[in-house]
């Protein structure tokens, strides 16, 4: 009896693959195996850099609110410090678009809890 093999099925796959590495340079668009080494690093780093991303963007608000602090002469520390003790509960994001965007609102948050 002859081997029976889904082509279809199969064929389906490369090409749903195939098709997610456009654009992609050199062999890694167009040569299956390459192409499917790839397209799976590539969602292994996509894994990785949505929890870095998260990371990152915390960094970021830690860094904005210190250097805003600093121009009312505080450090990151202590004003996280003093926020918590006046029982201000508000969250590293908002407090540095905040500190970026508006300045007044922040210099009000500061002097509150100095």
């Amino acid at each position: 009896m002859p081997r029976s093999v889904n082509h279809v099925a199969s064929k389906a796959k490369r090409t749903r693959i195939l098709k997610k590495t456009k654009g992609y340079y050199g062999a890694r668009k167009n040569v299956w195996t390459v192409a499917k080494n790839t397209y799976e690093k590539g969602l292994t780093y996509a894994y990785r850099d949505r929890r870095n991303k998260k990371r990152n963007f915390r960094a970021l608000w830690i860094q904005r609110i210190n250097a805003a602090a600093r121009l009312y002469d505080m450090s990151y520390s202590q004003l996280m410090g003093a926020l918590h003790k006046a029982g201000i509960e508000i969250n590293r994001k908002v407090l540095a678009d905040l500190a970026v965007n508006n300045q007044e609102a922040f210099k009000a948050i500061v002097d509150k809890v100095k």
